[in-house]
């Protein structure tokens, strides 16, 4: 192994379902700070599995 680790990215819309939210509303949570968004090369979001599910749960621990 070269030690190089593939983590799953989400898109916008999947982060979205998963909150329940509107896709543009992840959008509005990375530039505010809430997620950090990694661009493709064509210039989309991306977002890192691991830190939207830990958001998710302390979502749902604080409602």
């Amino acid at each position: 192994m070269n030690g190089y680790t593939s983590e799953v990215l989400l898109t916008p819309s999947e982060v979205a379902a998963l909150f329940r939210v509107d896709p543009k509303t992840v959008t509005r949570w990375a530039k505010a700070g809430k997620l950090t968004s990694i661009r493709t090369l064509g210039g989309h979001r991306r977002y890192r599995e691991s830190e939207v599910k830990a958001l998710l749960e302390a979502f749902t621990k604080k409602n």
